[in-house]
């Protein structure tokens, strides 16, 4: 089932092949199924154009975001909305979705508040599938609700908060800002081709190291080898000390905590999902911006 053998964690990948080959799993009708697939996205519109058989959505937005204040849905909510996708309490949910799993990953994490931890990724996501021409459908699974019980939301495990990240830097602490080098540097305040979420200042946290999210993966999507991952990560950062990873507003660091937690063996690795959204608005606060030039905007 697993892409790596040598990952910390063995099986937190599927492969497509995998996946292609046990596309029944997922189409089971009990109140409580073994498997689900889930396809989470940045597009809201992809799901709807064509996914893999069997695969239920769960969009970021809707399903996951607090209607009035900037947090995830309650315990009560996540509950509800485990029940009505058919996700029992032995599911094994394995997730895909676009840009390479960014979203999926930040879906997988989200769960993991809830210490929902039967989880895998498909590795490569949504764009290794249709590249190699494996079936796609618009048809929308319907399954049996569940009777689904959630844990209290686990805010403190796996999730970092502004004050935990000003005394994280303020002790020298690891924090791995995983945005490309230009927004690192100040000079973006965002990626070509994305709307300025707010950020005022360009920059990143005093004393996060640069190790942008894409470095962990090859060119088809599907994640570097653990040796690869491990010269790229363990030059930076010690296995036995707390990290800190965060991005713009948490989903492509989500990722990269993915890679550090499952792939890596990273005991004490926590997403800020605050992010530069809003460090970077943070009054009196310090920030560094070892360009000092004025942040370029590019508009979509």
């Amino acid at each position: 089932m697993t892409a790596q053998n040598v990952y910390a964690t063995p099986d937190i990948l599927v492969t497509t092949d995998w996946l292609e080959e046990n596309l029944d799993l997922f189409l089971e009708r009990s109140e409580n199924p073994r498997y689900r697939l889930v396809e989470s996205n940045e597009d809201p519109l992809l799901y709807q154009t064509g996914h893999i058989p069997g695969a239920i959505e769960i969009d970021w937005t809707r399903d996951l975001n607090h209607p009035i204040k900037r947090d995830y849905i309650s315990k009560e909510q996540f509950q509800e909305l485990l029940r009505k996708k058919g996700i029992g309490q032995d599911t094994t949910v394995v997730f895909y979705g676009d840009k390479n799993n960014w979203w999926a990953a930040y879906t997988l994490w989200m769960f993991s508040l809830f210490n929902f931890n039967n989880v895998k990724l498909l590795d490569g996501g949504k764009i290794k599938w249709e590249q190699e021409g494996r079936p796609l459908s618009k048809d929308i699974p319907s399954f049996s609700p569940t009777t689904y019980v959630s844990s209290e939301r686990d805010d403190t495990t796996n999730r970092a908060f502004r004050s935990e990240v000003i005394a994280h830097s303020t002790q020298g602490d690891p924090l791995i800002d995983v945005r490309s080098p230009e927004e690192f540097a100040g000079q973006r305040l965002h990626i070509p081709g994305y709307p300025n979420e707010g950020a005022v200042r360009g920059g990143h946290i005093p004393g996060a190291v640069n190790i942008p999210w894409a470095s962990a993966v090859k060119s088809d999507g599907t994640f570097k080898d653990y040796k690869e991952l491990e010269e790229l990560y363990l030059k930076h950062l010690d296995k036995d000390k707390s990290v800190i990873v965060y991005c713009r507003i948490g989903e492509r660091s989500a990722h990269t905590w993915f890679v550090l937690k499952y792939l890596l063996g990273f005991s004490r690795v926590k997403n800020y999902d605050g992010s530069w959204t809003e460090y970077g608005n943070l009054v009196n606060v310090q920030i560094e911006n070892p360009s000092a030039v004025q942040v370029t905007s590019i508009a979509r």
